[in-house]
């Protein structure tokens, strides 16, 4: 009999299936006991920056001294990236025991996305985390981390991405995402269009739940010397700062806060100097990344054309005077003319390049696009030879930025580990 090899079995689940459905999920996790019930969580969905706002919360939790689960996807480099507790990632060894005891448990097929979630819930319990706070991989009716009971729903923001399974229409991708918000719970959203929050307030208004919004209930106010004071729910903070790059990220702040709230009227202690030691310590790869400085050599992972435009007002008001280099690759349903529309005019040199993936947007293509408004661009056959191609034409004082997609930001990681 063939050993059972956990790694080989994970590879072997196609990461780019999708299930629209919860019966699956349900029944695996029915069959675990439900390990997501066993402790509090908060889920976070959005178009951006759901991450980076699950990252903040997790760093607030832990320097409050809680043990936190933290659940993310997509993974850059290492697939056990997405499962981390008080900051570090899964083991190797309990990773593939935990594989292997999902494994034995499923009744009947599920992708790879409702596997690893599963595989996440189970390891949060073995280590009986306090808390866990989960981001929705797409939309969130139907997504596998809609089955938990959160303390609170975040709702980052609402922007066009994934059309093709959640609606061509910001009323449809809303009504997507607002399917985490439960009865009688909680929503923090920092969306800001009134057709949004007209249906995030119908929804909330049928299920008796809470609606807290950026702007009306939670409020931020930014001080010329990078600083910036928080004005929520319960409780008002001055001089804060975080760690992460672009303006955006205080949107991001501001429902990290807020969800900070929530937990400590929920029991959770936590102090302002967790507060302020965890967003000033929080680090989230490939959001605004500095790899290194002569030439500065910037990582991001926006792939929609609101990411892109987040970057952008970040390049032109961080970066004024430098040179910018573009490395810039993404995936074939991604909306990737107008991403080129939105950064190529900032440019000075492009370098397009093509990502080792089967849902790669051909090098062609994208070319295509940058000679219709006007642009040459530089061909390259890999993400190594593009790095290699934009170190060789930049000079000290000039900046390189790497963006078009995680997958791309993944390929770009590995090759500075590599060298």
């Amino acid at each position: 009999m063939n050993k059972f090899k956990p790694s080989e079995y994970l590879t072997r689940l196609n990461v780019d299936q999708m299930h629209f459905g919860l019966k699956a999920i349900t029944q695996l996790l029915l069959s675990l006991g439900n390990p997501q019930d066993s402790y509090k969580t908060i889920l976070i969905a959005g178009t951006n920056g759901k991450g980076s706002t699950a990252a903040m919360i997790s760093s607030i939790l832990c320097g409050a001294g809680y043990k936190v689960g933290l659940y993310t996807s997509p993974h850059l480099i290492d697939v056990r990236e997405r499962i981390v507790v008080s900051g570090k990632k899964i083991a190797l060894k309990e990773f593939n025991r935990t594989i292997a005891y999902v494994k034995g448990k499923m009744e009947q097929p599920v992708t790879y996305f409702e596997f690893l979630t599963a595989v996440a819930f189970v390891y949060f319990q073995n280590r009986k985390v306090d808390i866990a706070v989960l981001e929705v991989g797409l939309g969130g009716r139907l997504d596998a981390t809609n089955v938990c009971q959160p303390l609170a729903s975040i709702i980052t923001n609402i922007a066009f991405d994934h059309t093709a399974y959640l609606g061509n229409t910001l009323e449809s991708i809303t009504r997507e995402k607002a399917e985490i918000i439960k009865k009688k719970g909680i929503c923090i959203t920092a969306a800001r269009q009134k057709k949004v929050l007209d249906i995030l307030e119908n929804v909330c208004l049928r299920r008796r739940a809470k609606l807290y919004c950026l702007g009306r209930d939670i409020k931020i106010k930014k001080k010329e010397d990078g600083f910036f004071t928080y004005r929520g729910l319960f409780r008002n903070i001055k001089n804060l700062t975080i760690s992460l790059r672009g303006e955006h990220q205080l949107s991001n702040a501001a429902a990290a806060l807020a969800a900070i709230e929530l937990c400590a009227n929920k029991g959770f202690h936590i102090n302002d100097t967790a507060i302020y030691s965890g967003l000033k310590n929080t680090h989230w790869e490939a959001r605004m990344e500095i790899l290194q400085d002569q030439p500065l050599f910037l990582l991001d992972g926006a792939h929609n054309p609101a990411g892109i435009d987040a970057l952008c007002r970040s390049l032109k008001k961080d970066f004024p005077r430098r040179r910018l280099i573009l490395i810039f690759g993404a995936l074939a349903d991604k909306d990737y003319r107008r991403m080129l529309q939105k950064i190529v005019p900032l440019t000075s040199i492009i370098i397009l390049t093509q990502i080792k993936t089967a849902r790669a947007l051909p090098v062609n293509d994208m070319m295509e696009t940058v000679k219709k408004m006007g642009y040459t661009a530089i061909i390259t056959k890999d993400v190594n030879q593009a790095i290699k191609q934009a170190l060789a034409l930049a000079k000290k004082q000039d900046l390189i930025c790497a963006t078009g997609s995680f997958y791309l930001a993944g390929e770009v990681k590995q090759a500075f580990i590599d060298c």
